[in-house]
């Protein structure tokens, strides 16, 4: 039998990643093969890795990466937001959206049987990930964005990665790309435009802002705070839903509204303006949660996005924005009584 040295298993823990225990105890189980000693390390990490798949893994990072007209953005999960600070789990994610940018996988599927750094896949870098960190870790999501040669991509990760956001700009430079994809982390947008919602989204948002709004007029009533007033109540929830008809039906109300209050007819020009956009910002509650577009600039509060992208010569085309856990449900853990049911297992 093979003498087991520390410098084979300083070799085999290096070219798979393995405790110094289970190294030592592999070769010696192979009696010093090293190639043999990483297959049953391989065999019995796919073991270990079996027992915690069916864990729920909710933290982790995403990632970023352009190159050239193609960026990746990628989300990792972990069990724990402590493996965050693991420098394996952040070459393991550094490795993989680099990957994936450049080969453009068409789905998750195709994305893990990519081949790896190490000479595997990226799922093989997955399963050996689970097993060194001792946690559940899942690739589990990614998207490609790609631009033209005129375009420019704005990325940006933010809270340590937690978030992670690519844009597409046609017009402006990479300067104003990055602040509009913090905007992006910021605000979460779900659809860049009011024409991307659905007309029965809209009316069931409305529905329930008005019940919302309702609800909170009730309180400001009961409380009757004058730094509180009440707060009004919009009959529409999108640009979709402000029509041609509807803005000649609110601009008609407006001058009526103004001839009673003795306004002279000639001013009338310079004091419609102000109203019909205190109107539309009323009742564009929809487009300002959901849309890009829509949404109060986050660097700007006097301008939409898309007004201060206009003022500026550029729009967005695209976007892509990942968070970390986002649709997962999380295990609320006990902790004192795993700890008791622990004591009481190691008291059998």
């Amino acid at each position: 039998m093979a003498e087991v040295t520390a410098k084979m298993v300083k070799e085999l823990r290096d070219l798979t990643g393995a405790g110094i225990l289970d190294a030592k105890k592999a070769l010696v189980e192979v009696e010093g093969d090293i190639q043999k000693a990483i297959a049953l390390l391989r065999e019995k990490g796919m073991a270990k890795a079996a027992k915690k798949a069916d864990a729920v893994a909710a933290e982790g990072l995403t990632a970023t990466y352009v190159t050239g007209n193609v960026a990746a953005v990628i989300e990792v999960n972990s069990q724990t937001d402590f493996v965050a600070k693991n420098d394996l789990f952040k070459t393991l994610i550094a490795n993989i959206v680099k990957i994936v940018a450049e080969n453009k996988p068409a789905d998750r599927d195709a994305a893990l049987a990519l081949p790896y750094t190490d000479g595997g896949t990226i799922a093989d870098a997955v399963q050996n990930a689970t097993v060194v960190i001792g946690e559940k870790i899942d690739f589990r999501r990614f998207t490609i964005i790609e631009k033209t040669d005129a375009q420019t991509f704005g990325a940006y990760a933010h809270n340590g990665g937690r978030i992670g956001v690519v844009d597409v700009l046609e017009g402006g430079d990479e300067t104003l790309a990055k602040s509009v994809a913090m905007h992006i982390a910021a605000m979460s947008p779900q659809v860049l435009s009011y024409t991307d919602l659905e007309p029965s989204f809209i009316e069931d948002e409305v529905i329930a802002l008005r019940g919302r709004l309702e609800v909170e007029n009730e309180e400001r009533k009961r409380l009757n705070n004058p730094e509180k007033p009440i707060l009004p109540v919009p009959t529409y929830g999108s640009t979709l839903q402000l029509t041609a008809e509807v803005l000649a039906e609110v601009e008609t109300e407006l001058k009526k509204e103004l001839a009673a209050e003795g306004k002279p007819e000639k001013i009338w020009d310079k004091i419609i303006p102000g109203k019909l956009n205190r109107f539309k910002l009323d009742n564009t509650q929809i487009d300002q949660q959901y849309t890009l577009l829509g949404q109060v600039y986050a660097l700007d509060d006097t301008v939409t996005v898309e007004q201060h992208l206009e003022k500026v010569g550029a729009k967005v085309v695209n976007f892509v924005r990942l968070e970390v856990g986002d649709g997962i449900e999380k295990v609320e853990t006990d902790f004192a009584a795993e700890v008791a049911a622990q004591q009481a297992a190691a008291a059998k």
